[in-house]
């Protein structure tokens, strides 16, 4: 059950009302962001895969270093702190890259690589040509 923190008696309730209906909004944006990171991952374990089954290295520090400029960038014209932005694409890489190195460890010894059931981190976007 979740706790709830205590308003001051003198809080108005417009003040009250008002802060339920942001929350409301940050509540629905953190849904949305938790939905579109499953979706990136269902594509980036595709990636994963197909590195995997050709031989690929797990890892693209070029493509990473140009994943990383190219999101500072948007961050900075959505005016969103682009040193935050870069901190949450690195830990995606990191895992990205972990989980590459999974798949390309369950290649190797043979076993069959079935999509997940549920998806996790495996690449920074989709493959380049």
């Amino acid at each position: 059950m979740a706790v709830h923190e205590e308003l001051p008696a003198d809080a108005g309730q417009d003040a009250i009302n008002e802060l339920q209906s942001i929350r409301q909004s940050i509540d629905n944006i953190d849904a949305a962001l938790i939905h579109l990171l499953a979706e990136r991952f269902k594509f980036t374990q595709s990636v994963g895969r197909l590195k995997a089954e050709h031989g690929l290295p797990p890892a693209d520090p070029a493509r990473e270093f140009l994943q990383i400029q190219r999101l500072r960038g948007l961050a900075e014209d959505a005016r969103l702190d682009p040193a935050f932005a870069e901190k949450f694409l690195n830990f995606i890489i990191a895992e990205v890259i972990h989980h590459h190195e999974k798949i390309a460890g369950d290649t190797a010894g043979g076993r069959t690589i079935a999509p997940p059931a549920a998806a996790g981190p495996d690449d920074t976007a989709a493959p380049t040509a």
